[in-house]
């Protein structure tokens, strides 16, 4: 392939599909364009369903300041989409000789800068570059249900893959916020799948000999070891399991036991009474909720995870914190490099958009509205990613951020947010001075963007040792200064200065 590699600007994807929605809706949100491309012209409502349904749950992931949301375009032309893609992910069926054909084709249209990716879960890429034009860009780049969500990308090299392939598509996977894994060399079913299946073999011995149901089984995973590799996974767990001494001491006193025959990695007969055992089981399981429902459901608490070990910098964790580290880097180099208020998107009235989300569930009451304290939490992150925007934490000073912290907040409401509505909150810079920071947010419902409350809001740096000063930092200083400016020829709110009084009865 040629030398460099062209920035990714669309993404290209050859197939729709579950993956390929995934890939699609993951894509769209940190502002890539996509061309799907699949030969049925059904699938474009299908894509555009898919992307619809995996909004909300990308909208909570982070409050970090976001580029404006890729454009989705679809066509039956695997040719034209091609020819215009900066990077291409294959997402057809697991058929090899279908993909070889495919892939053979796109790489015809495809410039040679350009890498193609494989979503397959098993086959291995020396076969499927084996027709391809310039095969070195074929990489195996296997990612996790729901695309959107797990970070987890296994990236795997054929035996004509290009190192420079490889890197390639390491940048591109990290930039939308994905955990690239390297797999030494090819094997069937790469690694996670691998691991998967025994346990999957597993689970159809014991249905199949009536051990034990498929609740019981899932049980047995949720309730214990599931918990555990979240975050740590089978290696590092057993490491602990070993005491002080560690795996050493674990594998000399449990060893002995992977000479017991407890397993069968020999797959059982799949026959049509464990068929019927597999589907009882899950459906009873799933207590009459629809495949939708708990797709909701696993989005929640995968979001929720994730945010969890952010806090611990572990795990998917760690993949998203570096993710918004990135996020805030590029806005706050905007504004360091003249962006001015451009560094976050700008809402029609041509203040910066410093928050996007969506109401969760658990930030209403039961009657479905926000809670009022919900609303100083959705300020503040605003007010936070402003800061952040504004070069907080590109100075080398990671508590800076954290050392300014407001000292009065006044919140008005006209409307209520309702559970899982798109909401955006605007922050308008009122005044600054050596130590302090005046802010004015308004909170609108995306879609017909009625105001629904506003905050005013005093910061101060706070004094972070006896004796310390208590200004602002030079750039920061200089950095909000200069929104100050530019959002003076803006009117003042009504609101802005208003006292608290009981009016007559």
């Amino acid at each position: 392939m040629a030398e460099s590699t062209r920035p990714v600007r669309t993404l290209g994807l050859l197939g729709t599909g579950v993956i390929g929605g995934g890939w699609a809706a993951r894509a769209l949100h940190f502002g890539i364009d996509v061309i799907a491309a699949d030969v049925k012209p059904e699938m474009e409502d299908w894509i555009r369903g898919a992307v619809a349904n995996a909004e909300g749950a990308l909208s909570r992931l982070t409050s970090a300041p976001l580029p404006p949301k890729g454009k989705l375009f679809f066509t039956t032309d695997l040719n034209a989409m091609a020819s215009q893609a900066d990077f291409i992910q294959e997402n057809i069926p697991e058929q090899l000789e279908l993909k070889q054909r495919v892939l053979a084709q796109a790489s015809r249209h495809a410039p040679a800068d350009v890498v193609i990716a494989s979503s397959t879960s098993g086959l291995m890429p020396s076969d499927l570059q084996r027709d391809m034009r310039f095969p070195e860009r074929l990489l195996v780049a296997h990612p996790f249900n729901p695309v959107y969500l797990l970070p987890l990308v296994e990236l795997v090299g054929g035996a004509r893959t290009a190192l420079a392939a490889l890197d390639a598509a390491t940048a591109f996977y990290t930039y939308i916020g994905m955990h690239p894994l390297r797999v030494r060399r090819e094997v069937p079913g790469h690694l996670t799948d691998r691991l998967q299946e025994a346990l999957w073999r597993e689970i159809l011995h014991l249905v199949n000999d009536g051990v034990a149901t498929t609740g019981e089984l899932d049980d047995s995973i949720v309730y214990g070891p599931g918990l555990r590799w979240a975050a740590m996974g089978t290696n590092l767990i057993y490491h602990l399991a070993g005491g002080e001494p560690g795996m050493r001491h674990m594998l000399r006193q449990f060893g002995p036991c992977l000479k017991w025959p407890w397993t069968k990695l020999e797959a059982p007969e799949l026959t049509e009474e464990l068929i019927d055992r597999m589907v009882e089981g899950t459906e009873a399981q799933a207590a009459g909720r629809s495949i939708r429902a708990l797709e909701r459901l696993r989005d929640e608490y995968l979001v929720a995870i994730q945010q969890v070990l952010r806090q611990f910098d572990i795990g998917a964790g760690t993949t998203l914190r570096r993710l918004e580290e990135r996020l805030y880097a590029d806005s706050a180099a905007a504004l360091a490099s003249g962006g001015g208020s451009e560094s976050l998107r700008r809402a029609g009235s041509g203040l910066p958009l410093t928050l996007e989300t969506q109401v969760r569930a658990e930030w209403a009451d039961a009657g479905g509205e926000m809670l009022d304290y919900r609303y100083l939490q959705v300020f503040g992150e605003a007010a936070e990613a402003l800061f952040r925007a504004a070069g907080a934490s590109a100075q080398g000073d990671h508590g800076a951020v954290a050392a300014l912290r407001a000292v009065e907040s006044h919140v008005t409401r006209q409307a209520r947010a309702q559970a899982l509505e798109t909401i955006s909150v605007t922050t308008q810079v009122l005044a600054v001075n050596e130590s302090r920071v005046h802010l004015f947010h308004r909170l609108a419902r995306r879609g017909d963007d009625r105001l629904i409350a506003t905050a005013e809001q005093l910061y101060e740096h706070a004094v972070a040792a006896p004796g310390a000063s208590p200004a602002l930092a030079d750039g920061l200083r200089a950095r909000l200064d200069e929104l100050c400016r530019a959002h003076a020829r803006l009117s003042v709110p009504p609101q802005a200065g208003r006292r608290v009084v009981l009016a007559p009865s």
